[in-house]
């Protein structure tokens, strides 16, 4: 009987379907338009925003509705990460890392509080309420004024005091 059981045993070993690597399950292929679907955060030039068009106004009845719970008055931060303030205090012994001080670009602004925001129900926010949200967080700075209407020609006109503050790390090609 035992003899039996390890010419079977053996047998199933020696079957492709035993020696074959086990296949990961990963899901299903993502096919163009789910893709498409996740593709949401635009180029650094404006490539990519969406129709759509917010003012400063729209902008501080969103973030009071729904940032200023994570983000403080005026996006001045606590519990979450400070938005506003800081613009030329990068390289002083006390920098403050804002969207104004920090960030180069302000499409860059657009595609994460489109993609991320709020942090308890991201992509909820249509692109209307994004580029209001933007144009009211770059007001509080004075980067656009405070009757600004921004939409995806003028969000990716938005130069940002520290549009060069970066430098690349990839090899240069001669």
């Amino acid at each position: 009987m035992r003899r039996c059981a390890l010419i079977f045993l053996l047998s199933l070993a020696a079957s492709p379907a035993f020696c074959a690597p086990p296949r990961p399950f990963l899901g299903e292929p993502a096919n163009p338009g789910r893709i498409a679907a996740w593709d949401i955060v635009p180029d650094r030039n404006g490539a990519g925003l969406p129709p759509g068009r917010g003012s400063v106004r729209e902008g501080i009845a969103i973030f009071n509705a729904r940032c200023a719970m994570c983000h403080g008055r005026d996006g001045a931060g606590k519990p979450a990460d400070r938005l506003t303030g800081g613009v030329g205090s990068l390289g002083t012994q006390h920098p403050l890392r804002t969207v104004a001080s920090y960030w180069p670009y302000a499409t860059s602004l657009f595609g994460y509080i489109r993609a991320a925001m709020p942090i308890n129900q991201p992509r909820s926010l249509s692109a209307n309420d994004a580029y209001a949200l933007c144009a009211y967080i770059l007001s509080v700075d004075g980067i656009v004024p405070k009757d600004a209407v921004l939409d995806a020609k003028t969000l990716a006109a938005v130069r940002m005091p520290n549009r060069n503050g970066f430098r690349s790390v990839w090899p240069r090609t001669r």
